[in-house]
């Protein structure tokens, strides 16, 4: 499956964003970019040989997590805030809100990912196609040999 299929399927929000670009026929400008353009933007920064099969789908799930950082989808206080933002408090009486993205588990460096849906589904996607070297002493012990 190509990924801009899987985008649309899994990130429905981003439903008024075009497949292609539009452009001004007068001028010839682009005048609403397609999410096709945003997928060639986001592909060099993932490895299709590192992701293998998976490639499509986590080029999808970064590009929608790239999109929804840069404001684009629903952003309304009707449910879709929590998809980008976790809700950790909240109160009435002179209104607070508290948001936490649950960084227990995720390294500063992907911090940023924890933010949206999209980009927890892109470190699953990612954790699983690339797997880190791990030495847990599961290899004979050294024994030194004494005259």
């Amino acid at each position: 499956m190509e990924a801009l299929e899987i985008f649309r399927i899994v990130a429905g929000e981003f439903a008024d964003m075009p497949d292609e670009d539009v452009v001004d026929e007068e001028t010839g400008k682009v005048t609403v970019y397609g999410v096709r353009t945003f997928l060639d933007l986001y592909a060099d920064q993932i490895s299709r040989k590192r992701f293998g099969s998976a490639y499509e789908k986590a080029l999808a799930y970064l590009t929608a997590h790239k999109l929804k950082m840069s404001g684009y989808g629903e952003n309304s206080f009707s449910g879709k805030i929590a998809d980008s933002l976790r809700v950790s408090s909240y109160s009435e009486g002179e209104t607070s809100i508290s948001f936490s993205t649950g960084q227990s588990a995720n390294l500063q460096v992907d911090a940023e990912y924890a933010l949206t849906t999209y980009g927890l589904e892109f470190l699953t996607l990612r954790r699983n196609a690339i797997i880190p070297i791990i030495s847990a002493g599961e290899g004979p012990p050294y024994v030194r040999e004494t005259r």
